[in-house]
């Protein structure tokens, strides 16, 4: 995949449909449509999609309350993973944050998702606790991550 070629755009009502493809091929406990549906009214919602060749590969959201944003989801097709798609989406994430005052951000982590956890401390997350069985389809734990505006990324 030529990353040139990803286009990241703000989440539409028509994005849905492949939007729920992608969360039932990425979680146990997927969101349901009425849920998205719901964040595009939502005021304090932010949703980016990653679009390649007009097909949504990726997308990603946050609630940005007052000056903090907390990421509430990011998933890629499987058939995308692994090419820098979700990068993108976070990269996305932290400028339109940066861009509306955010000074930091946050989200959870399940503790086997080593492959995200290693994208997040790429972008300057790093763990500030600990939510026991915070997963309901397995009990796992979830690391909590933060991102304060002045800690730069780790490239």
């Amino acid at each position: 995949m030529n990353r040139t070629s990803l286009r990241i755009l703000p989440m539409e009502f028509k994005h849905i449909d492949r939007i729920m493809q992608i969360e039932l091929l990425s979680f146990k406990d997927p969101w349901s449509r009425n849920s998205f549906l719901g964040e595009l009214e939502n005021p304090a919602a932010r949703y980016l999609v990653a679009e390649l060749g007009g097909e949504v590969v990726g997308y990603g959201g946050y609630w940005l309350i007052i000056d903090e944003a907390h990421i509430t989801n990011v998933a890629v097709h499987p058939d995308y993973r692994r090419q820098g798609v979700g990068e993108a989406i976070l990269e996305a994430m932290i400028h339109l944050s940066q861009k509306e005052n955010a000074v930091a951000m946050t989200l959870e982590v399940r503790v086997s998702n080593k492959a995200a956890q290693q994208l997040y401390a790429r972008h300057g997350f790093t763990v500030a606790g600990l939510r026991k069985r915070y997963y309901q389809d397995n009990g796992e734990d979830a690391l909590i991550l933060w991102r304060k505006d002045s800690d730069p990324p780790h490239r």
